[in-house]
């Protein structure tokens, strides 16, 4: 061969490596040129692996430090996909590129109280109570992601909180009694058959009243560390939510932030409005903002963001009667598959290391990392 040094090995057809390493080592390491030029090698191979692994920053089993379930109220599947092709939602664009981007179907009535109600629980609403704006009461205590996350971490090392544009709808307001008029006592007793004690009619000293069931989140509330709502604006919302992820910092964590201006724009100016698409562009600014601030306190890369919605919205219309698409998009490289609204807290959970076979009452939903087939019958 004239002095020179062929190098000879066999490229496994099962593993695409080559074979014979040792021998080709041992060749190499006869020279001290060689040996540099091994070493050399080693060092960047070295370097290689170091900088592959999970896109979030999470590596393999690792868990989550925190975790962000942001709502956008509203938000159509569809119109979010054409803005994403038209690049107008980096933010979510970006989470989606980090992890997934996934359907999220709905089977049940499509409206605010029944659609956070399944997110925040992982229940149907025959387990919550909670089945539309119209009939709902408090949810039971305990039931909630965010209860079941300070059981797991104890509430002295964990913190919960929710940032929330809307009010009514998703409130933790008391029970309470209000006066009604003769006129409308038939219309409420119609209502008492689908609502049980929703809107049930009482008589005290000759005074007609109504009774109106706590909102869904009242138990919820008083075992959390922050719950705000009504605060309108995507603006209001999204610097309070970065103002108290600098605030609890110091602490693991799990934040629910509501964006409203989707869904009010959507009734206001009808699905495919300008109106309805600067209030989408909202939303994921501020998703943006939250991902800044997060990267800024060295925390992104221990946290896991959700972005989904309670309902669509009617094609071409003002309202959410039968509007069953929506999305979820996230940063959780281990999401695999398309699921329904109460995937998303078992989901969760179970980044979280919650064992969900303990729970009881045993969820409705599992978590979209998981393959799951429904059963057909």
């Amino acid at each position: 061969m004239g002095g020179q040094l062929r190098l000879v090995g066999v490229v496994s057809e099962t593993t695409g490596e080559v074979e014979n390493f040792e021998m080709l080592r041992e060749v190499f390491l006869r020279s001290e040129k060689m040996r540099r030029i091994w070493l050399l090698m080693m060092l960047f191979s070295v370097c290689a692996c170091g900088m592959a692994g999970p896109r979030s920053g999470l590596k393999g089993s690792e868990r989550p430090r925190n975790a962000i379930l942001i709502g956008w109220d509203g938000a159509q599947r569809n119109h979010v996909k054409e803005m994403l092709s038209r690049n107008e939602l980096p933010s979510l664009k970006r989470l989606g590129s980090e992890g997934a981007l996934v359907a999220i179907d709905i089977y049940r009535t499509t409206d605010t109280k029944a659609g956070w109600a399944q997110i925040l629980t992982g229940y149907e609403p025959e387990v919550t109570g909670v089945f539309s704006n119209g009939i709902f009461q408090s949810i039971p205590e305990g039931y909630t992601i965010f209860e079941r996350l300070e059981k797991h971490f104890g509430p002295d090392h964990f913190v919960t909180a929710t940032v929330i544009g809307k009010k009514d709808h998703v409130g933790n307001a008391p029970s309470k009694k209000e006066p009604v008029k003769e006129q409308q006592r038939n219309k409420q007793k119609a209502r008492q058959n689908n609502a049980a004690n929703i809107g049930k009619i009482v008589e005290e000293e000759g005074v007609k009243y109504r009774v109106v069931a706590a909102e869904p989140y009242y138990n919820a509330s008083k075992n959390m560390d922050v719950f705000i709502n009504g605060l309108g604006t995507d603006f209001n919302v999204g610097t309070k939510a970065i103002e108290l992820l600098d605030k609890y910092k110091g602490k693991p964590f799990f934040f629910f932030v509501h964006f409203a201006e989707v869904d009010h724009q959507g009734h206001k100016f009808g699905e495919n409005s300008k109106e309805y698409d600067e209030a989408l562009k909202s939303g994921d600014y501020w998703t943006g903002k939250i991902v800044e601030k997060l990267k800024e306190l060295g925390l992104y890369d221990k946290t896991l963001i959700y972005v989904t919605a309670d309902h669509g919205f009617d094609e071409g219309e003002k309202g959410h009667r039968d509007a069953p698409y929506i999305f979820l998009g996230t940063n959780d490289p281990k999401v695999i598959r398309r699921g329904i609204r109460v995937d998303i807290t078992p989901t969760i959970l179970d980044s979280f290391g919650v064992d969900l076979n303990s729970i009881e009452p045993k969820l409705d939903g599992h978590p979209l990392t998981k393959p799951y087939q429904q059963p057909i019958w």
